[in-house]
């Protein structure tokens, strides 16, 4: 595939006598010419030289901590070489729409196996080709859901707040009914959701592990809302399932989530992209793209989208979901990282996380005033207590090149992950006690 060339003068021309033009303001003539402006006033063209040096001043004003303990959905995680090498390609990084199956082979491949991948890190039987990140991909597991005399949603108050934000948002204008579950130190209330479930309710969400880093018992949750004839959705963290039982095995039927961690840089937000995968009994609910592999009239693998028609989700008011397209670049990446990690590089990435996190919590609560506030398993995410404002340490570690937790009502929810060194954290031990 070769670089992009934009037609020449004489190829345009030919173009608008071939539409009965004879120059481009030919096709703005239903344009008021009020409104038209002959010329731009733009500033003089810049050198590559000069360009370089106006952005360099640009990037030159960001913050980059190379010490990060912070996580609450996006983390820092090392990415291997290999994966940006792969997906810079031309070939990737140009490609778009996948429709044309007879030419789009490659890009249909891609999203196959990254499909395959989410359906083996899940335990799920169906993946999509991907979202537009975590929180929409769990407000879009809510929706495939609704039935017409299920109309209710129970979303554990343990879970993301801009994950319940969002499937807040969806449910409003579906005018599906939101019910929180309340927590109780630091897990999703079983006790609590058995109580609220009722034959209203079509699922139940919960985050495995939860906002404040705690395992939750998920099979508990399956077993309750299955009990009570609703759907279990479990939001999870992909690198966590490399240690921890996946939503399969814990029998959920909807398993989502946010794939930053899975070979995308934190990149100030976004893109990232959103997994969902299901069992085989709501393949057909799954909304987006799916990308399924068959056999041409010569008996050659071949892939296609499958089981849906093109833009199927945007029947107005027939409409289960607005998502027609997918993340086909962000979701290539998670499967050019899940790739060069491996089963086995995946599990040690996960086991440091936890080495990490349980040394740095030792570390911080070593310093008089700090404390676990929810003691018991948990990932790479830990909440403590802080003797003095939170904000007031996290701006005095800022100001020692070291971006801390995140200050939440119960204290500040730290993170480590396997890139924060032993040196790393007992710099972060001596800063803090520097500060408070």
């Amino acid at each position: 595939m070769g670089s992009y060339i934009p037609s020449t003068a004489a190829e345009r021309q030919a173009m608008l006598e071939a539409i009965g033009c004879r120059s481009m303001d030919d096709l703005f003539v239903q344009v008021p010419p009020e409104i038209k402006v002959d010329r731009l006033d733009l500033p003089a063209g810049k050198s590559e030289l000069e360009v370089r040096r106006v952005l360099e001043g640009m990037a030159g004003k960001n913050r980059v901590f190379s010490s990060v303990f912070r996580g609450a959905g996006a983390y820092r995680h090392y990415i291997p070489a290999i994966v940006k090498s792969v997906t810079s390609k031309e070939e990737f990084i140009t490609a778009y729409t996948p429709y044309q199956a007879e030419i789009s082979q490659g890009v249909l491949q891609s999203i196959f196996e990254y499909q395959t991948m989410i359906c083996e890190l899940t335990g799920m039987d169906v993946s999509n080709a991907s979202v537009y990140d975590g929180a929409s991909a769990a407000a879009e597991a809510v929706a495939m859901c609704r039935e017409k005399r299920r109309n209710a949603v129970l979303v554990s108050a343990a879970a993301h707040p801009m994950v319940l934000q969002t499937i807040g948002t969806y449910c409003f204008g579906s005018g599906m009914e939101v019910r929180t579950v309340p927590m109780k130190n630091g897990f999703t209330d079983i006790e609590a959701l058995e109580g609220l479930l009722d034959d209203t309710v079509a699922c139940v969400y919960l985050q495995q592990p939860n906002y404040f880093g705690r395992i939750e018992s998920a099979e508990a949750a399956v077993r309750a809302a299955h009990a009570a004839g609703a759907k279990c959705i479990m939001g999870v963290n992909p690198i966590a399932m490399a240690v921890l039982r996946t939503p399969g095995e814990c029998g959920a039927d909807i398993a989502v989530g946010e794939g930053q961690s899975l070979g995308l840089p934190l990149s100030f937000g976004g893109p990232y992209l959103g997994f969902m995968a299901c069992t085989k009994a709501l393949t057909r609910k799954l909304p987006g793209r799916i990308v399924g592999q068959t056999a041409d009239h010569d008996g050659r693998r071949a892939y296609v989208l499958t089981l849906q028609a093109r833009e199927q989700h945007i029947r107005r008011e027939k409409a289960s979901s607005n998502v027609c397209s997918n993340q086909a670049l962000c979701a290539m990446t998670a499967s050019v990282y899940l790739a060069a990690m491996g089963p086995d590089g995946l599990r040690r990435a996960a086991e440091s996380c936890m080495a990490h996190a349980r040394y740095a919590a030792e570390r911080i609560c070593s310093v008089p005033g700090f404390d676990v506030v929810y003691p018991g398993p948990y990932f790479h995410e830990f909440v403590t207590t802080c003797p003095v404002k939170p904000e007031k340490l996290t701006a005095g570690l800022e100001a020692r090149g070291i971006l801390g937790g995140l200050p939440i009502e119960q204290g500040i929810l730290w993170c480590a992950t396997e890139m924060n060194t032993k040196d790393e954290i007992d710099a972060l031990e001596a800063a803090i006690r520097e500060v408070c």
